[in-house]
């Protein structure tokens, strides 16, 4: 079966290129014609599978986590198209075997959606596990949110060496309750930076209620995140502090950055075999935003930068991390499945931050929700235009000569860069 498997997958895989399908149409194939695809690939990798998983920052946490390997010399295999289900991970898979499925690599680190996770962990086991956050995303998939967390749970007691967590969400930190066996570090911040990156519980408690139950007492850090700068930040590990500059933009990626360095530094090990500390901060400092979230692109001369926005706390943060002051401002809300269905957490997002420059365009298949919720703000909004394409040229044309900032859902960000491929003076920044 699986000499016929891996050719098959990859004759599909280049006619859906060629045609312009998805990139997970081949992992669905071959899922369906071998289950055991994945596991025999990946069985033998000299560090086996690393899984990272949680509600927000999987993508750009991920990137962290491969660079940081690639600059200790590990060759790594991960799913870079961002396709975070199981058949999207088969698809990457195919397009790196060999035609006998064989994969050159040493580690292969893989960013899956807490859903398809747990399926992936029950067919392969990974060796290292890295667990984000939970917070209330997309509720009409995944159902309460402590339904999430009990699927990192499941993800966390499949690992068979070292299980990372974020020690400042409630959720994910009582995992290492439920483990028996696995090795268990925490990454984490100082107390200072608590408020800068609040938990489920902090965001949703009613004001003068008391502050929600966290551990009784709090585990020593891997990795604290100390202070972030302008261009910088500071962390903490090995009892010193290093600072280092990040051309990543957005406070809640310089958390993350805490977490990759955190699993980086486990999967090298310690002793002899330590991971290079001055080379891992050094390649932190190089890795740029992944597509589309913080994505500085050029567009007429002026920087354009898009922010993916899926919940109430990755919306505060990117108002937070992009200041509107000076910039023309556009939000593109769409609700299809893969954004989430219900909309509803818009309202649990504060805007007064818009209200002095306001917001030039609204677009996506929630312009008119947005729009609503922005007047209860008093925010004031230019116009609103439920199709992406001419918004996006209108926004565009009336900001002429103005930095430019977007707000967007994840399907509306992925029409938005269809739409700036077509114009020919848009430019990636480095």
């Amino acid at each position: 079966m699986f000499y016929f498997s891996v050719p098959l997958g990859k004759l599909v895989r280049r006619v859906s290129r060629l045609r312009g399908g998805g990139s997970a149409l081949p992992g669905l194939v071959v899922e369906k014609i071998d289950p055991g695809f994945m596991r025999r690939t990946l069985a033998d990798l000299p560090h086996g599978v690393a899984v990272v998983s949680g509600t927000n920052g999987k993508t750009t946490t991920t990137k962290m986590v491969v660079e940081l390997l690639e600059s200790q010399g590990l060759k790594v295999f991960t799913n870079r198209t961002g396709s975070n289900f199981t058949r999207g991970v088969a698809a990457a898979l195919l397009g790196e075997v060999d035609w006998r499925g064989r994969l050159d690599a040493d580690i292969a680190v893989l960013e899956l959606d807490e859903a398809h996770a747990v399926h992936f962990v029950n067919s392969v086991p990974p060796r290292y596990c890295l667990l984000l956050n939970v917070l209330r995303d997309q509720l009409d998939r995944f159902g309460e949110i402590d339904k999430t967390a009990q699927l990192l749970q499941h993800i966390a007691a499949k690992t068979t060496g070292t299980v990372v967590l974020n020690r400042e969400d409630p959720r994910v930190a009582r995992i290492a309750d439920t483990l028996t066996g696995q090795e268990v570090k925490y990454f984490g911040l100082d107390d200072s930076l608590l408020g800068t990156f609040p938990n489920d519980d902090d965001m949703r408690a009613a004001p003068g209620s008391p502050a929600p139950a966290r551990l009784p007492e709090k585990p020593a850090a891997d990795v604290v995140l100390r202070s972030v700068g302008a261009a910088s930040a500071s962390f903490e590990y090995d009892g010193g502090t290093a600072t280092t500059g990040m051309k990543l933009r957005g406070v809640y990626n310089i958390f993350n950055a805490a977490a990759a360095l955190t699993l980086a530094r486990s999967i090298c090990g310690s002793g002899a075999a330590a991971a290079d500390n001055d080379a891992l901060l050094a390649a932190l400092s190089r890795v740029a935003p992944a597509f589309g979230r913080g994505e500085s692109l050029t567009v007429d001369g002026q920087p354009l930068d898009l922010v993916l926005v899926k919940n109430p706390s990755g919306f505060r943060l990117g108002l937070k991390s992009f200041p509107a002051a000076g910039y023309a401002t556009m939000v593109a809300i769409n609700d299809n499945y893969a954004d989430g269905r219900d909309m509803s957490w818009l309202w649990d997002v504060e805007f007064e931050s818009l209200r002095e420059g306001g917001v030039d365009q609204l677009t996506g298949s929630r312009a008119y929700d947005m729009a609503l919720r922005l007047q209860y703000d008093e925010v004031p909004v230019g116009s609103v235009e439920p199709e992406i394409a001419p918004a996006l040229a209108s926004f565009i044309r009336e900001g002429k000569g103005k930095p430019k900032r977007i707000f967007c859902t994840y399907t509306a960000m992925l029409a938005i860069r269809r739409e700036l491929s077509k114009i020919t003076t848009v430019e990636v920044v480095s």
